[in-house]
């Protein structure tokens, strides 16, 4: 197989985008005790806080890849309008050796669309759709908890990686009158993966039915290396009755101070 450019880690097309916007905060609630991977589940889980405490495990880094930008937006909504089944990403960052949450870690998201395409490289996967640069990236806060909040769309896919979506744990930002973030500490890089059971039924609607490229399934996936929540895979529990409805997913994930 042909190395992808994230395979081999490499970083290209590296710039900043800042556009002016109000910052934005949000809580979502974690669902930390029942699981559905069906899109047939009855209705929305009634989903409350997680315990951090729970989970002490160091979760792995991964590479950044080639689609990274600097200065995204903070913000919990990260969808510009952008077509797909809604994805409520519960991201709970903890210190690995003690448990306890980090309040104030920036948690940063980046990922392609229902197409394959990512901001700021549309085209790559071979699809041609508008760019402004900032659609599905951004960033949040975590709260006192160590929660992030973060609104997106369960990510298509594109030639030689699984469904996933990127992110990273920064701290001791500072929020920029723009909307954006500067200057503190990378903790973590990684990404976030997804049950191929899930990914198999929503590639059959709409939008993702139309993403004709081959889909790598996450155990051919190059990067992602079987172990579990560890390695970012995601809990996911569905938001109603069918795929299109979307999921709520969920992660504690333990860093280094």
């Amino acid at each position: 197989m042909t190395d992808t450019p994230e395979e081999t880690g490499t970083r290209i097309g590296r710039r900043t985008v800042l556009m002016a916007t109000g910052v934005t905060a949000a809580t979502l609630a974690v669902g930390a005790a029942v699981t559905s991977e069906s899109p047939t589940a009855e209705a929305a889980p009634d989903l409350a806080p997680a315990a951090a405490a729970a989970v002490c495990t160091l979760t792995k880094e991964m590479t950044e890849g080639p689609y990274y930008l600097d200065g995204q937006y903070v913000r919990a909504d990260v969808t510009e309008g952008k077509a797909g089944a809604p994805l409520k990403l519960a991201l709970t960052v903890v210190d690995d050796d003690t448990c306890a949450p980090l309040s104030n870690a920036l948690v940063e998201i980046w990922h392609c669309d229902a197409l394959g395409e990512y901001s700021g490289f549309v085209g790559n996967n071979g699809h041609s759709e508008a760019d402004d640069g900032t659609f599905l990236r951004g960033g949040v806060l975590t709260d006192s908890s160590g929660l992030a909040g973060i609104t997106t769309i369960y990510p298509g896919w594109y030639r030689g990686r699984c469904v996933h979506i990127h992110v990273k744990v920064h701290t001791g930002v500072t929020l920029t009158s723009d909307g954006s973030f500067t200057g503190g500490q990378e903790l973590h890089t990684g990404q976030l993966f997804f049950s191929e059971t899930v990914t198999t039924a929503m590639a059959k609607i709409s939008p993702y039915s139309t993403n004709k490229v081959t889909r790598t399934t996450l155990t051919q996936d190059s990067i992602y290396d079987g172990g579990g929540a560890a390695s970012g895979l995601l809990t996911l529990t569905a938001l109603g009755s069918s795929a299109s409805s979307g999921y709520a997913g969920t992660l504690t994930l333990g860093v280094e101070q």
